[in-house]
């Protein structure tokens, strides 16, 4: 038995080489793994004051549930605001012009001022030489039941294009 051993310790020491890499290797893939473990670990738990898992995982639950309560309650303000802003004025067309050959300069002036859905006011303004005279006429989806000059059209074209 002993020439056997003799001539088998080669061999024998070869394998336990092998096994003994191949278990150091299983060592360093096992410690990188749980060096990982303990990063998220500690990621999880950053912020709280390191108590046991449960807690800390209750601890986020009620953080996403108060953050959903917010979120739910920003909606809401969000679409009374937008509601709300249907009715301010949203659209804005503005002309001057000179209605007279005979007075120099664009003194009178045509002004659209709507909200989305197109009710508002255009105001109109004839200057002259002797006199300034305004105008105001309701609108309603862009129309009004009064006469329009080009001029009032004009601004209310541009007040929707805008």
């Amino acid at each position: 038995m002993n020439s056997w051993l003799a001539a088998s310790l080669g061999p024998i020491l070869a394998v336990l080489l092998i096994l003994i890499l191949a278990l150091a290797g299983l060592a360093t893939w096992l410690a990188l793994r749980l060096r990982r473990m303990e990063e998220r670990y500690r990621r999880l738990t950053a912020g709280t004051d390191g108590g046991n898992l449960s807690a800390v995982l209750e601890a986020h639950v009620s953080q996403v549930a108060a953050a959903a309560a917010r979120v739910a309650e920003l909606d809401t303000l969000v679409r009374h605001a937008e509601r709300a802003s249907r009715a301010h004025v949203q659209h804005i067309g503005f002309l001057r012009f000179n209605p007279f050959r005979d007075t120099g300069g664009d003194q009178s002036f045509a002004l659209a001022l709507a909200d989305g859905e197109g009710n508002g006011v255009v105001v109109s303004s004839l200057h002259s030489r002797d006199v300034t005279r305004v105008y105001a006429k309701p609108l309603a989806g862009w129309t009004t039941s009064y006469q329009l000059t080009d001029e009032e059209q004009r601004a209310i074209a541009r007040a929707r294009q805008s």
